[in-house]
């Protein structure tokens, strides 16, 4: 099992920027893929960003420009500084990680951190 946790969420003034931080403990093995997602009331779970172990980042339409996600393998840590924040970005924000062994998807979750951008 692996246990996610994040912190960093809050309330910030549009235009303004927040940095969300995520460590990762239990079975962690390497190769794995971490990664941010949001969920807007009474919309789905979307991603937001992610970074492989060896640094190949991939970002969702509403972050590119804005958001940047990095990650400490030697701390299984990952992060995402947001810049920029627009109501629209108002959310809760989830980290996740998952990883393919022999096949098999092994995904976790955090329990995820709220966001909110006034106008």
């Amino acid at each position: 099992q692996v246990q996610l946790v994040e912190s960093g969420g809050g309330l910030v003034q549009a235009g303004g920027s927040l940095r969300l931080s995520c460590t990762a403990s239990g079975r962690i093995f390497s190769n794995n893929v971490m990664g941010w997602y949001r969920q807007a009331t009474g919309k789905q779970r979307e991603l937001v960003a992610d970074i492989t172990s060896s640094g190949s980042t991939n970002y969702g339409d509403s972050a590119k420009g804005r958001f940047k996600i990095s990650r400490d393998n030697a701390k299984n840590t990952v992060a995402l500084q947001m810049n920029g924040l627009e109501p629209e970005d108002t959310a809760v924000y989830y980290c996740n990680t998952w990883r393919i062994v022999f096949g098999n998807r092994y995904e976790y979750w955090g329990q995820g951190t709220q966001v909110t951008v006034s106008s």
